[in-house]
Order: structure tokens, then C-alpha cells, then sequence
């Protein structure tokens, strides 16, 4: 997991909120800091600009994702690409007794699996056409 979680609060503009990603180089907010409230993606705020949504009245709040989907510290890493995979999320927050303390994305798993236990083809494989790469 990364750590520690950027929060902002439901009264945040979407114009404060991209400012804080673009700061902290993350891709997602954690919304609410005792507890969480939501969370908003690179790709809520995109779809916002897209809409022509005016960024600097609309808060997060009206724009989060919620409720969100969270993971406690003491799971497992399979436990959280299953939890992403069965809920269409790319960011998981971690929790204790309700509080962000940390979030896994799916950045983190593509990082984690290569080194644990995933092999990679040392040859391509015979139904690979040439110019292809697996």
C-alpha cells in the first residue's frame, strides 16, 4: 500500500482537488480524514472537464464515488485484487477501525505479482507471428 493517504474534504473544489493530485502526484483522493466519505479518481475529475462541469464552484461531494469499497491492513494481497476485481475499482483504500491509513491500487499489484512468484516467458511462444510481443 502507499502511505500516507492525500485527503481533501467534500467542500473541496473539483479545480482544489486536480491542483492536489497534480501536488502529490497520486491519482485519487481519499474524501473525509476520521473517516471515509468517498473518493475521486484522475478519471472523475477528466470526465468533469469533459462534461464542462464548472470546476471551480462543483465540490468533490458532488462528484465522489460513494460508498467505497476498503481493505483493512492485515488482509492479503489476494484479498485485495480479488476485492478490486469483484467491485470495478482501481483504488482500494486500506482502513483501521474506519480510518485511511494507507490505499492500494492496481499500480501496486502490477509491481507486487512480477516479483512474487510470476514467470515470464523466456522465449515467445510458437502461436506468436512475427513482430508480435507477448
Amino acid at each position: 500500500m502507499s502511505s500516507p493517504v492525500v485527503n481533501v474534504t467534500q467542500e473541496t473544489t473539483i479545480a482544489e482537488a486536480a491542483a492536489v493530485l497534480a501536488e502529490n502526484q497520486v491519482g485519487s483522493l481519499v474524501v473525509g480524514e476520521d473517516i471515509v466519505e468517498g473518493i475521486v479518481t484522475e478519471t472523475d475529475i477528466v470526465r468533469a472537464v469533459g462534461e464542462g462541469i464548472d470546476l471551480d464552484e462543483t465540490t468533490i461531494g458532488e462528484l465522489m464515488s460513494d460508498p467505497v469499497v476498503t481493505i483493512r491492513p492485515h488482509e492479503s494481497v489476494q484479498v485485495a485484487g480479488e476485492r478490486m476485481g469483484h467491485n470495478g475499482v482501481k483504488k482500494l483504500p486500506v482502513t483501521e477501525d474506519g480510518t485511511p491509513v494507507g490505499i492500494v491500487t492496481t499500480t501496486d499489484l502490477a509491481h507486487f505479482f512480477p516479483r512474487n512468484r510470476i514467470k515470464m516467458a523466456s522465449q515467445p511462444e510458437r502461436d506468436v507471428q512475427e513482430g508480435e510481443f507477448e
